[in-house]
């Protein structure tokens, strides 16, 4: 049995962009834990103001996104990656000054945060464009592992950071501390080199958009990846927006353990990130993002459970199902969402999944408060079973489950849409041939 050659490193390209997303996610982190605790305590919001400061914090994400998009398609990721960064950076920076000044208010901590949260969203559509950009069509599942990896190890740190940094120095400290980080990241972005596609005939700004939706939409591969990262985040903030109140009354579990149990999501994330490469090479592809669907029906049902046994052990059980499943999705579903997509479309079809993923956090939050107030917490608690029961069943009758690998044609010569009456029937969808089983 010959042993087996170890991979040639990831390109410098892609080793600066995978270090300056781990910089930026852990800037965000720390910024969105420092951001409530600096309205909640230096300037006495209440609970209907943070939830406006969320709401401030996402709302780019849904407004924006396809725009953002197609300026990625019609220019160059790494100047989108570079502005949205400078933007986050400088509205840390304006926060700094006014907490100096003490003239902060809850008016302008609002705007400041919408306006990070575009520069954030901008990042969040740039990236996956560029990934394909910089590394080869063979090495995109390795190089999504690494920003997985980074990202898992952001959701853990960061707020830890951010808690301990207010605890001991204040939120201002704590916006310091993000400041440097985001630009750091700024600068690591300044020496990437990212290479820019050949310039295209222009249409109008419509006419662009819409084609991005028909294909991203038409797609046999495409499409389940944007249905099910929808229903799967409507299942997730559902869930969210009642387990604190859940776990105290029903489970009886501390604020500390139920700290801890969000703790173990994260922890979730690492080891789906770094299990990646051994499952990549006992699965097909398209198993491997079956495992998220998968582990968000299994977390479910473990959290349904506790409706008969109140056991905190199942409730961390199911946190840590609910981070390591979708990890291993996100690699293999934006690996083959990047080698499908032509590289002209790309920044496109990456904008409808991030619509997709944050359009479903208000939806789920609001779900779960109406059948929470209507009927009962418990009740919220068996319907995000089936939410995540429907995902699961959806995502394995489509199409994408057949796939065996990252498909070896070019994008742009290999990949067509595939209109959605044309996909049943068992046919092997074109966007998918070579690459799916019949």
């Amino acid at each position: 049995m010959h042993p087996r050659v170890p991979r040639p490193p990831l390109p410098p390209a892609f080793t600066r962009l995978s270090w300056s997303s781990v910089l930026t996610q852990f800037a965000e982190q720390i910024a969105l834990v420092a951001v409530p605790l600096a309205a909640v305590l230096l300037l006495g919001a209440d609970a209907a103001g943070t939830a406006l400061l969320q709401v401030a914090q996402t709302l780019p994400f849904l407004l924006l996104a396809i725009p953002f998009g197609l300026l990625v398609d019609r220019s160059s990721p790494r100047r989108l990656l570079l502005l949205s960064e400078a933007l986050r950076a400088s509205t840390l920076v304006a926060v700094i000054v006014l907490l100096a000044l003490d003239a902060l208010r809850f008016e302008s901590l609002l705007a400041l945060g919408f306006a990070g949260a575009v520069g954030t969203m901008g990042i969040s559509v740039a990236v996956p464009a560029a990934v394909p950009r910089t590394v080869s069509r063979d090495r995109l599942v390795d190089a999504n592992r690494w920003l997985e990896l980074g990202r898992s190890a952001a959701f853990i740190g960061g707020p830890a950071v951010a808690g301990a940094i207010v605890s001991l120095g204040g939120a201002d400290t704590a916006f310091v501390v993000a400041t440097v980080a985001c630009l750091a990241a700024l600068a690591v972005l300044a020496r990437t080199d990212i290479p820019a596609r050949v310039a295209a005939p222009r249409t109008t700004p419509w006419r662009d958009i819409g084609e991005g939706l028909r294909f991203a939409f038409s797609h046999a591969l495409l499409r389940p990846m944007i249905v099910t990262s929808f229903v799967f985040n409507v299942g997730w903030f559902q869930l969210q927006s009642v387990f604190v109140v859940y776990a105290l009354d029903r489970l009886g579990m501390t604020p500390a353990t139920v700290g801890a149990a969000m703790a173990v999501y994260g922890g979730g994330m690492v080891i789906g990130a770094l299990l990646a490469p051994v499952l990549s090479r006992r699965f097909a592809l398209g198993a491997l993002t079956m495992l998220g669907p998968l582990g968000g029906f299994a977390a479910a049902l473990l959290m349904a459970a506790t409706l008969w046994v109140p056991a905190p052990a199942f409730a961390f059980a199911a946190y840590l199902l609910f981070g390591l499943g979708p990890v291993l999705w996100t690699i293999g579903t934006t690996s083959l969402r990047q080698a499908v997509t032509p590289v002209s479309m790309i920044g496109r079809v990456s904008s409808v999944l991030v619509v997709a993923t944050y359009g479903a956090r208000p939806v789920g939050a609001a779900l779960g408060a109406v059948v929470a107030a209507g009927v009962g917490v418990e009740a919220c608690i068996v319907l995000c079973a089936g939410v995540f029961a429907a995902q699961l069943g959806y995502v394995l009758l489509s199409a994408l489950r057949r796939v065996r690998e990252i498909p070896a044609d070019p994008a742009d010569a290999a990949v067509e849409a595939t209109p959605p009456d044309e996909s049943a029937g068992g046919r092997t969808a074109p966007s998918a041939r070579g690459s799916a089983s019949e």
